[in-house]
């Protein structure tokens, strides 16, 4: 198989490609210009792992929570490469993508939603992969779930910008943090491998976003 993962929910554009056993990975910072960059961008990945478009078996994306224009160009992008070729494509949640990202082998995974809020959930890893501990969930700082144990890794930008907040939230809970952690392609694509294996994938027009917030901008009278 040939699958194509893409990852777009915050300022990185963030491919990877697997064929046989090889992985390529193109992670780049590119702050709003996904659209702009993201078709050439695969192009010249499956170049560079000698293949094509015409050669992908599967789709997966980066399904959110995350920047709502980040989350829509990597549906939208894999829903029409997908149509075009009837590809099967997978959704992986971002946050489970950054747990998997960090290393750890229990993650406090936290994306800045703006806002004052956080994207939010905790994850332990199983013998058959990560076991969910808290939901993804759209939260304030100050409320975020506390973990029942210690020893837990927090990552992630929710680290940089609310750091102090978390800290005095989850107190002795977390052995280290590491908010420079982003979702990554090659960990979208780890995680779908054995999913799309097991005939997880789905017809392209089913695939959609997970936004969990379902706005974008306070009213004047809630500033």
């Amino acid at each position: 198989m040939t699958i194509l993962a893409i990852e777009t929910s915050a300022e990185h554009l963030s491919l990877a490609v697997a064929r046989a056993d090889e992985v390529l990975e193109s992670h780049e910072r590119v702050g709003q210009r996904h659209a702009e960059l993201i078709l050439p961008a695969i192009a010249r990945l499956l170049a560079d792992a000698g293949s094509a478009i015409e050669a992908l078996t599967a789709i997966a994306f980066g399904a959110g929570p995350g920047s709502f224009t980040g989350l829509r160009i990597a549906c939208g992008v894999a829903q029409g490469l997908a149509l075009a070729r009837a590809l099967p494509v997978l959704g992986v949640g971002t946050l489970e993508a950054l747990a998997e990202a960090s290393g750890a082998e229990r993650a406090v995974a936290c994306l800045d939603a703006r806002m004052g809020e956080v994207y939010h959930a905790a994850y332990r890893r199983g013998a058959r992969g990560w076991i969910e501990a808290s939901a993804p969930a759209l939260v304030r700082p100050a409320e975020a779930p506390v973990p029942g144990d210690d020893g837990w890794v927090g990552c992630g930008s929710g680290f940089l910008a609310h750091g102090a907040a978390l800290a005095v939230r989850l107190g002795g809970r977390l052995a280290r943090v590491d908010p420079a952690a982003v979702p990554r392609a090659s960990a979208i694509l780890k995680l779908a491998l054995p999913r799309l294996a097991a005939g997880a994938g789905r017809d392209p027009a089913e695939a959609v976003p997970l936004y969990v917030r379902d706005k974008v901008a306070l009213k004047t009278h809630e500033r």
